[in-house]
């Protein structure tokens, strides 16, 4: 028979594992223009020069709850005009249960956003596809390599 883990935010049950839990994820803001839409419908249109930027914050919450927000912004250019420009900030809430403290950093800059990308990469491929473009499939981002990068940029400063 399973155990329901969690009630509610924050709140873990004693008998419950040491671990990350999700309690909820929602989108916070979306943004999409399309300047130039008919562009693209133009038989000799080029594909696209497409910038991808990915930003991850983390914000306490009361009862050992956290919320992680994964930001993605990218823009697409043909030559020097702007083709879209698509903005999503997805975020989640997750409980941190029985987690020593020096590993509360990296469960919620790597493994939250993890948890949070397929969701956000979905937002972003619908949402380029409804303007008209072909949906854009991010790869799978680099978690770990982004907080070590991070981690390194804050020992220098």
């Amino acid at each position: 028979m399973a155990k329901k883990v969690q009630k509610k935010p924050g709140h873990t049950p004693e008998d419950a594992p040491a671990g990350i839990f999700i309690n909820a994820q929602y989108l916070k803001d979306l943004s999409f223009e399309n300047p130039n839409p008919l562009e693209a419908y133009k038989k000799d249109a080029e594909k696209p020069n497409i910038q991808v930027n990915v930003n991850t914050s983390v914000k306490k919450l009361p009862d050992n709850a956290f919320e992680v927000t994964l930001d993605i912004k990218t823009e697409a250019k043909n030559k020097d005009k702007i083709a879209f420009i698509a903005e999503v900030s997805y975020a989640g809430i997750f409980t941190l249960n029985k987690v020593p403290q020096e590993h509360e950093k990296p469960l919620l800059l790597i493994e939250a956003p993890r948890m949070l990308f397929p969701f956000a990469r979905n937002i972003l491929a619908e949402t380029t596809r409804d303007g008209g473009y072909p949906p854009l499939m991010l790869n799978p981002i680099d978690f770990a390599a982004l907080f070590r990068k991070q981690t390194e940029k804050e020992k220098k400063n």
